[in-house]
């Protein structure tokens, strides 16, 4: 049976969202959004994904609300950005629903991976009077994904492998929440580097150096390989690095 998420970047078009640090609210949810909607429907069997906007747009609540209703979706995730002078992430589902609900299973389940990739302080799982999160006939969550009025997590907004990592966290929450299926059968999982910087390689040979990789980064493996005598993990973007845990670490999968 096909899973139906409808996704919904916040804001868009006229509604910038929230602003900070040379970034607008709308962009960054969009961004974010698409990145889910690729790691989904190229990675995993049995998922359509449908996006209240796929530019910068703004459909209404009430549009996105009722698009996901009428489509029968099974779960609508609300993608945002916080703003008000504190750092973090933080997710919401509806003030009348209690966290041991089929709803509040599914937001333990998405804030528990996102904030293992993200970087960011964790917040806590809240709950609000939101119209998405009301007029939703499904499951339904709101994620705010850092402040970006706060330099920090704002630094972090304009990566694309941050976004990327985002995008996977809430992606790994969904597999787990939904049981999703990965369609290549190939065990993909996340690691994190956790030294300063790390070099990586453009071919499975330790003298292949191709550049410097950060502390904090974080890549979808693909394969785990041996070579003279060490492991080193094949990435997802056709890259190599070493699979030495003294320098990786593995956090999803």
């Amino acid at each position: 049976m096909t899973f139906k998420l409808f996704l919904d970047p916040g804001h868009g078009g006229s509604d910038p969202g929230t602003e900070g640090n040379g970034l607008e609210e709308k962009n960054i949810t969009l961004e974010i959004s698409k990145e889910i909607y690729h790691i989904l429907t190229s990675e995993y069997s049995d998922v359509s994904v449908k996006m209240s906007r796929t530019g910068d747009t703004y459909p209404t609540l009430a549009e996105r609300t009722n698009e996901a209703n009428q489509w029968g979706a099974d779960f609508f995730l609300s993608i945002h950005i916080n703003s008000g002078g504190g750092e973090g992430y933080e997710d919401y589902i509806d003030t009348g629903l209690s966290d041991s609900s089929r709803t509040g299973q599914i937001r333990n389940d998405i804030h528990s991976e996102v904030i293992k990739v993200n970087g960011l302080g964790d917040r806590g799982e809240k709950k609000a009077d939101y119209y998405v999160l009301r007029n939703t006939i499904m499951p339904a969550v709101l994620t705010e994904n850092g402040f970006i009025d706060n330099a920090g997590d704002a630094a972090k907004m304009k990566d694309p492998s941050w976004i990327t990592a985002v995008a996977r966290g809430h992606v790994n929450g969904l597999v787990k929440a939904f049981g999703l299926k990965d369609q290549s059968g190939s065990g993909t999982f996340l690691i994190r580097v956790k030294a300063d910087s790390l070099w990586y390689y453009n071919k499975p040979d330790w003298h292949a150096k191709a550049g410097i990789v950060h502390k904090g980064d974080v890549f979808t493996v693909v394969d785990i390989l041996t070579v003279e005598g060490s492991e080193m993990y094949k990435l997802k973007s056709g890259n190599y690095i070493t699979a030495n845990p003294q320098y990786v670490e593995k956090v999803q999968g």
